[in-house]
């Protein structure tokens, strides 16, 4: 059975008008660090800059692919699109890589040819604002995000946390050099570089589970869930993949032979009826019913 997709379509829609408000304040961030970062010369905070620049970026992607993830099943793709979600991501991740070398390769220029930053209390204020900024994404992106049980934005959000200890390093990295010590503003840059690898590996990690059709569902427990039900004897061979907002299941059970078809195909409604009240994110279930032979089949 192929669920009903409208209520995709409406998720996808609420997803993309998040994405939308966190692209404005992304760019918002990014634009402050870059300028004030340049202005005084600060590797980390340019750093930062860059770091803040690849969240809205991957903000943009994000709504290119959950536009194109969003368009119905076609006679070329008769499972629609929605993996063009993970491909997406992979981009993504591919782009912080990107970013992440260009960063690193900023801060050994900044080692071999020091430059101090001009360190003023505006650089200091730019930072407060844009962690306060972020701590407000990360707290609406994770409600929005489990209340559409959307691993986009949940994933987002703890990218925009990572954001936060980055910004606080900087503002650690600006006091180092007042005091006296800028060589540990290419080294804080270093360190920024190695939060967005981590990031994008994490992401990229994610994607590729998808892609190879990963389990995404304990086999156990949808077996406890529908060998519960009245009419299943035994239920064995279940499979699941996709994203846990967005997935794929296929399970066998096993009936007593002297079931009618009119109660088979009852007791096939009601197994999914009660894995779709437990799984928000299924969009396809495929069930095969087994006469029962006397012998219960392991899973």
């Amino acid at each position: 059975m192929s669920i009903d997709t409208n209520r995709f379509e409406i998720r996808n829609k609420q997803v993309r008008s998040v994405l939308w408000t966190i692209l404005g304040l992304n760019l918002a961030v990014c634009i402050m660090k870059l300028i004030v970062g340049y202005s005084i010369s600060s590797a980390s905070m340019i750093a930062d800059g860059y770091h803040s620049f690849s969240d809205g970026s991957s903000n943009i992607i994000g709504l290119i692919g959950l536009t194109i993830a969003s368009k119905p099943a076609d006679e070329c793709h008769p499972y629609g699109h929605r993996k063009f979600e993970a491909i997406t991501t992979i981009c993504i991740s591919l782009m912080l890589f990107i970013i992440s070398i260009n960063i690193v390769r900023s801060g050994i220029a900044k080692v071999y040819n020091p430059q101090v930053p001009a360190v003023d209390i505006y650089s200091f204020i730019v930072m407060l604002i844009t962690i306060g900024i972020n701590i407000f994404v990360v707290i609406y992106e994770t409600k929005k995000g489990k209340e559409l049980k959307s691993s986009i934005l949940v994933s987002d959000a703890m990218h925009t946390k990572s954001d936060i200890y980055v910004s606080i390093s900087v503002i650690f990295s600006l006091i180092a050099v007042k005091l006296g010590y800028p060589l540990l503003d290419p080294i804080i840059s270093f360190l920024i570089a190695s939060v967005i690898i981590k990031a994008g590996a994490e992401i990229l990690i994610n994607s590729i589970n998808i892609l190879c059709d990963a389990s995404v569902i304990a086999p156990e427990e949808i077996i406890d869930l529908v060998s519960n039900i009245d009419g299943v004897i035994n239920c064995h061979r279940v499979r699941t993949r996709g994203s846990i907002n967005d997935f794929s299941m296929d399970l066998h059970i096993l009936v007593d032979p002297a079931m009618t078809v009119q109660q088979s195909h009852d007791l096939h409604h009601t197994i999914e009826q009660k894995i779709i009240e437990k799984y928000s994110g299924v969009n396809y279930i495929g069930i095969h019913i087994e006469p029962y032979q006397g012998k219960t089949v392991e899973s």
